[in-house]
C-alpha cells in the first residue's frame, strides 16, 4: 500500500485538542485498530483488538484506538480502555477516508513518515497477521499470535461510510 497520509490531517485525542499527524508520528509509528461504535462487527473484535495492541506495547509502535463517534460515545464504546489506550475520535470519519479503508473494524499502520505501511479490513486473522508481520519488520519487534484461542471466526466487517 503507498498511502500518504496529508501532514496537516488533524488527529484529536479523547478529550483534548486535535494536532497534526506530523506532531503524532515525530518519534513513533502507529498502529491503529478503527472502529465503530454503532456495529455490532467493531465490537466482536475488541477482545481481540486489545489482545493485539497489548503485544505491541514496549515496541516503536504507538498502539491506539480511533473510533468513529464523538468522545461521549467513544468513552461508552470503551469504558476502561479509554484509561489504558491513546485513543483518537473521528466523528466525521476524515482519518478513515484519508487511510481509504472501505470496511471497519480495520488494522492500519502508519510509518513514521506518514506512509499507510500495511491495511486490514474486517476480521480476517492473515490480514490482520500481514499488518502485525509489517509492524514487526519496521520495529523488530516479535509478532503476537493471530489468531489466538478465542478470537472470533472470519467475518466482512461493516462499511466504513457510516
Amino acid at each position: 500500500m503507498a498511502t500518504k497520509l496529508p501532514d496537516d490531517l488533524m488527529l484529536r485525542p479523547l478529550g483534548g485538542e486535535a494536532r497534526e499527524l506530523g506532531d503524532w508520528l515525530t518519534t513513533f509509528h502507529l498502529a491503529s485498530v478503527v472502529l465503530d461504535p454503532y456495529t455490532n462487527e467493531s465490537s466482536w473484535i475488541l477482545k481481540t483488538a486489545v489482545r493485539i495492541l497489548e503485544e505491541f506495547r514496549g515496541s516503536h509502535a504507538r498502539v491506539n484506538f480511533v473510533v468513529t463517534a464523538d468522545d461521549t460515545d467513544t468513552k461508552k464504546f470503551l469504558g476502561p480502555l479509554t484509561d489504558r489506550f491513546l485513543v483518537f475520535t473521528d466523528p466525521d470519519r476524515t482519518l478513515v477516508k484519508a487511510l481509504e479503508v472501505s470496511t471497519l473494524p480495520a488494522f492500519v499502520f502508519v510509518r513514521v513518515d506518514g506512509e499507510v505501511a500495511a491495511v486490514a479490513e474486517g476480521w480476517n486473522a492473515d490480514e490482520w497477521s500481514e499488518v502485525a508481520d509489517a509492524i514487526c519488520a519496521t520495529t523488530r519487534w516479535r509478532p503476537p499470535t493471530i489468531p489466538a484461542p478465542g478470537d472470533p471466526v472470519a467475518f466482512a466487517g461493516s462499511p466504513a461510510a457510516g
